[in-house]
């Protein structure tokens, strides 16, 4: 991949990035060329890249904007996903599967990540290491959500928590259909036990 300043993409762990100027650096006693990549998550932090190795490090150009509702509807369902007791309980695979995740960079993992992670925290305070990733996901997949649709990281982030918000009152209300049912259920159960009481006195 070939970097040409001003263009923006995406660098694993860190979100999105605006290239700027090929410096030249003495590296190892010799010199070497580097892209200089500003970290556009208003911290301003710049990484260097040896220009000979940008392909092996998993950069990639920023979604295009049609792209944009397919991620927000993975979002929803991935926040619909059941969180099994295992994998409620087992926070070192969990760890290792989210960072496996997050160091992939991709929107649709980070998605993941978020929904399942937004989920877990409905039923359990999540630990401090689990926090922590949930965070980084979503200053990243909003940081690039906003660089996309060109608008402010506070409508970008409106849009994800939209997402998650209509997903947990469709959660909430075919919970509270479940529990209607099953009272019913158990209404009919303890009738037909006092009639069949009834019929034998």
């Amino acid at each position: 991949m070939i970097l040409n300043r001003g263009n923006k993409v995406v660098y694993p762990n860190q979100g999105p990035c605006r290239i700027g100027a090929l410096v030249q650096k003495v590296f190892a006693g010799r010199p070497t060329s580097f892209y200089s990549l500003t970290v556009m998550d208003d911290s301003g932090n710049v990484l260097f890249v040896p220009v000979d190795k940008v392909d092996t490090l998993g950069i990639r150009r920023l979604m295009e904007r049609s792209e944009i509702p397919r991620l927000l509807s993975r979002l929803k369902r991935e926040a619909e996903t059941k969180i099994l007791p295992t994998t409620a309980v087992n926070w070192k695979q969990r760890a290792i599967d989210n960072s496996k995740l997050l160091a992939s960079g991709l929107p649709f993992d980070l998605a993941k990540i978020i929904g399942s992670l937004t989920e877990l925290n409905e039923t359990k305070a999540l630990s401090p290491r689990d926090r922590q990733m949930l965070d980084k996901a979503r200053k990243n997949l909003i940081c690039e959500i906003a660089e996309v649709m060109v608008e402010t990281k506070s409508a970008a982030e409106e849009r994800v928590d939209n997402a998650l918000k209509i997903t947990k009152r469709r959660m909430r209300d075919s919970e509270g259909h479940d529990r209607d049912r099953n009272f019913s259920q158990a209404s009919v159960r303890t009738n037909n036990m006092r009639q069949r009481v009834s019929f034998r006195g």
